[in-house]
């Protein structure tokens, strides 16, 4: 099971940072987010993944770690925050540049960057 976590988060990553290296900014943020969700659940792996355990000490059973549980419930409203602030920069700055690209230079022929090209050429290419 540790294995196929591994994998998992391992592919989120990869994911996420091949959206990262893309030059639009909603692509940006996308792999913002999914970067976030994989050090999310690497945080929960850190306290041990444990079948049908308690969250609280019990009689001297096995328990869950709750310190990775409360991080990532910390993780997750930060990393809320954050994708909600890197949204509206991002639309911000398409308001203002008149494209999608991260340095703000529109690329000859780039019909996702540009909003000046219609829907109906949208969606013909």
């Amino acid at each position: 099971m540790e294995l196929i976590y591994a994998i998992a988060v391992g592919v989120m990553v990869t994911c996420s940072v091949f959206l990262l290296l893309r030059g639009h900014t909603f692509t940006i943020v996308l792999g913002l987010t999914l970067l976030s969700y994989a050090v999310n659940l690497f945080l929960f792996a850190s306290g041990g993944l444990r079948l049908n355990s308690a969250a609280i000490l019990n009689d001297g059973g096995t328990y869950a770690d709750p310190l990775p549980q409360a991080l990532v419930l910390t993780a997750i409203v930060i990393g809320f925050a954050m994708t909600a602030f890197a949204l509206i920069l991002a639309i911000r700055a398409r308001a203002d540049l008149g494209n999608d690209q991260v340095d703000g230079k529109a690329i000859p022929g780039d019909v996702l960057g540009d909003k000046t090209v219609s829907a109906d050429k949208r969606a013909n290419s």
